[in-house]
Formats: structure tokens, C-alpha cells, sequence
């Protein structure tokens, strides 16, 4: 989220913040009507439309009523009218509610604007907070008697998948949606070169054929359909380099949007996806990558290999 929100306006930013206190102690029908207020006053403050929407989708969640279902559509439609890059997270409110594609729900900007946030506190709450080892294991499914090469780390975020992997790697770029994730990896160190910008578009940059492995722990939790990331990686991947990534699974085929606002992947589902790439599929491992709420949060370690080379064979 960004770091101030403000309308221009003192006044619709006071009701702005009121609704939002009000929200936050379980009234939604006091946010509404505050939220309503702000944008009497500044009807063009995507913020308020986005606050609007939440407190109407709550207030559906109590009545059950058409007329709360609308509204927060409208709502939701019009924050996402006035802020197409969806920093806000517009596109995840719809998707609830039943109006929208749930694989297109987490857009690029509501992920930079999220992580752009995390970034100070964000290896403290996920490695800390959470037990995440996403990052460990992620560079223990690279491990062999071969030398890494040269490594993309995907969605790098502060830099741990590039700690895990010590100085294995000849040659290490990390790529992220968030300057301030990158900002971070950078006081880390270990990567060579970091890139900021949107992953498949990075990858289309990248020349064909220049990376041995590419690795990329936790990112697909924000991506619904990775066909595009998979291409990317199968493009530019030496004949037998690594993919190894995580994904967090359920017990079904599909795709999952969840509660938590993150993307579970069944297994048929990645099956199909890494050999639509052409990719081979080496591993697909039952793994629990953090905890949540007191329990394990049901994952995958999935290590995909580019057919036509023998320099990486697994278990070679």
C-alpha cells in the first residue's frame, strides 16, 4: 500500500481516516457512510473508492443483501476505473465477490505497492514470524556436484534466496516488481546485477539460452497463470538448466484464489503448465514453506529441467 494516502483535500482525508478507523473496529456500516462523505468531497480518491468497496463487501457479508453486492462492485469497479494499476488491490475485492478472473485478480501494481511496504519489517515477519524456509528450499533443490553457473533468482524480494545459495552461483541476477525489495537486496549483497520491472516482461529482455538455473521461492503465490513466467524461464535456459520454484498446493487440480489473497496451484495444474513450456519435470516435493496461524502452509518444491543438455541431470 502506499506509504501516505491523501486526497489533496484535509477534509475528505479526515473522513477518509475515520472510515477507515471505523472499518478497522468491525463497523461497516459507519465506514460506509464516511467513506461516502470523502468522496462527496473528492469523488476522484481511488483510496476511498477502494475503502468504500470493502466496507459494502462486509456489509454483504452480514445482510446478504443485492443492494450491498452492488454497491460494493460499483465500488470496487470505480477505484479500479480511477487507478487502472490497481494499487489499491480492486481486482482481489471483485474477484471475491464473484465479478472478475480470479487468475488475473493480483495485479503488478497492488504487488510493488504491497512489497514496497514490506520491505523494512520483511524478512523479521516471514522468516521470524512465519518459519518461512521457502528461500532454503529452494537452493537445497539445486544442490549437486555441479557448479550453479549462471543464476536468475525471480521475484528476488530482499535477497534470500541469493543468501541460501552462498557463492554458488558464477553469476547472479535478481528480478523484483519492488525498488524497495531491491533496495534491501542490494544492502544484502550477493547479486550481481538486480533489475526492476515485471517478471515476464524481464525475462523477454534476458538473451535466450544465457542462464544455467533460475529459481524463484514465494513468488508464485502472486502469480495465477505462471504459463507466461514458464515460457519466459524455458527461453532463456540453457539445454539441461534448472527451474526450481515453490508453489503453495491444494488438495485439488485447479487454481485457488484464497482468503489470504495468495494463489494455491494443484498439482495437475503445474504438471500441465511446465510441460505446455517445455519442460521436463524432475521433482514436484510435498513441502511446508512457512507456517501460518499456528500451522503448516501445504506447498510444493518444484524443480523443472530444459530438455537437450546432460550438465544438469538431477541426481547426477
Amino acid at each position: 500500500m502506499p506509504h501516505t494516502i491523501t486526497s489533496g483535500d484535509l477534509l475528505a482525508d479526515r473522513r477518509y481516516a475515520y472510515a477507515q478507523g471505523c472499518l478497522d473496529d468491525g463497523d461497516p456500516d459507519a465506514a460506509s457512510e464516511m467513506a461516502e462523505q470523502a468522496l462527496e468531497i473528492a469523488p476522484r480518491f481511488a483510496p476511498a473508492w477502494f475503502l468504500l468497496g470493502r466496507a459494502r463487501e462486509a456489509q454483504y457479508g452480514r445482510t446478504g443483501r443485492e443492494d450491498d453486492h452492488r454497491a460494493a462492485l460499483r465500488a470496487y469497479a470505480s477505484a479500479l476505473e480511477i487507478d487502472p494499476d490497481d494499487v489499491q488491490g480492486a481486482r482481489l475485492g471483485l474477484a471475491r465477490i464473484g465479478d472478475g478472473t480470479a487468475a488475473s485478480a493480483i495485479s503488478p501494481g497492488y504487488v510493488r505497492a504491497l512489497f514496497d511496504a514490506y520491505a523494512p519489517r520483511f524478512d523479521r515477519h516471514l522468516v521470524d514470524g512465519l518459519s518461512y524456509r521457502g528461500h532454503e528450499r529452494v537452493a537445497a533443490a539445486l544442490d549437486g556436484p555441479h557448479p550453479l553457473g549462471r543464476v536468475i533468482d525471480l521475484g528476488c524480494g530482499t535477497g534470500l534466496v541469493g543468501a541460501a545459495l552462498g557463492g554458488r552461483p558464477e553469476h547472479l541476477t535478481g528480478i523484483d516488481l519492488s525498488p524497495g525489495m531491491l533496495a534491501q537486496a542490494e544492502r544484502r549483497g550477493g547479486y550481481h546485477r538486480l533489475v526492476q520491472g515485471e517478471l515476464v516482461g524481464v525475462l523477454a529482455g534476458e538473451p535466450p539460452a544465457s542462464a544455467d538455473c533460475v529459481t524463484a521461492a514465494d513468488v508464485m503465490i502472486y502469480v495465477g497463470d505462471f504459463s507466461g513466467v514458464l515460457a519466459g524461464t524455458a527461453r532463456v535456459l540453457r539445454p539441461g538448466g534448472r527451474f526450481a520454484f515453490t508453489i503453495q498446493s491444494h488438495p485439488g487440480d485447479g487454481l485457488i484464489l484464497g482468503a489470504d489473497a495468495r494463489y494455491a496451484h494443484g498439482e495437475a495444474l503445474v504438471r500441465e503448465a511446465v510441460a505446455a513450456a517445455g519442460l521436463d519435470l524432475r521433482s514436484l516435493e510435498p513441502v511446508a514453506v512457512r507456517r501460518e496461524n499456528g500451522a503448516d502452509v501445504p506447498g510444493r518444491v518444484v524443480v523443472a529441467e530444459k530438455p537437450g543438455g546432460s550438465r544438469f541431470r538431477h541426481g547426477s
